[in-house]
């Protein structure tokens, strides 16, 4: 899918600030899914996720930024998204909850992501930063050395993750994927 240039940025922006509910709505749609899906690869749990996806665009709305191009645009997002997952994870509210186990709407993000890789499960079941490497590198395609930038981490530490991660994945899927 095509990403929009800085002045359709710009317009969009402007629209959505003016209170433009269909503006809102095409942003919205434009980056729901890679919020939710890495809110959820950090969190591990379909509500918190949620959570997290609506508190990222209430951030967006209320403080309206001006992204230099569509890769500034999705880190914003990426970052926010960091920043409001690690504060529900250290939430004293979350330190005394206990989870409900939720089975997902047919047609909910999460029910699309876990149908469109056969290796998501196993990636949920890495531990957080693996987790976070990976989805990072992997299914937004980001370098090592944005990731770091993201995660406020170094690349040789990035660089460790994702290789520890590999190979904690390989272990797990041995025997499960056979060359046809």
């Amino acid at each position: 899918r095509k990403r929009m240039n800085k002045q359709g940025l710009d317009v969009l922006m402007k629209k959505v600030a003016d209170g433009d509910n269909e503006a809102f709505a095409r942003l919205y749609d434009e980056v729901k899914k890679g919020v939710f899906a890495f809110a959820y690869s950090y969190l591990r749990c379909a509500a918190d996720a949620e959570d997290v996806l609506q508190e990222v665009f209430v951030r967006c709305l209320r403080s309206n930024p001006a992204w230099a191009d569509a890769e500034h645009q999705k880190a914003w997002f990426i970052r926010v998204t960091i920043n409001c997952s690690k504060s529900l994870v250290t939430s004293a509210w979350r330190r005394h909850a206990t989870p409900l186990e939720t089975v997902p709407e047919p047609d909910s993000l999460l029910t699309e992501m876990q149908e469109e890789t056969d290796v998501y499960g196993a990636v949920l079941q890495l531990p957080q930063k693996y987790r976070t490497a990976i989805h990072l590198y992997y299914y937004e395609g980001y370098s090592v050395r944005e990731i770091a930038q993201m995660t406020g981490s170094t690349e040789p530490a990035v660089k460790s993750q994702l290789f520890r991660a590999r190979e904690l994945l390989r272990e797990q899927l041995k025997g499960e994927f056979i060359d046809v």
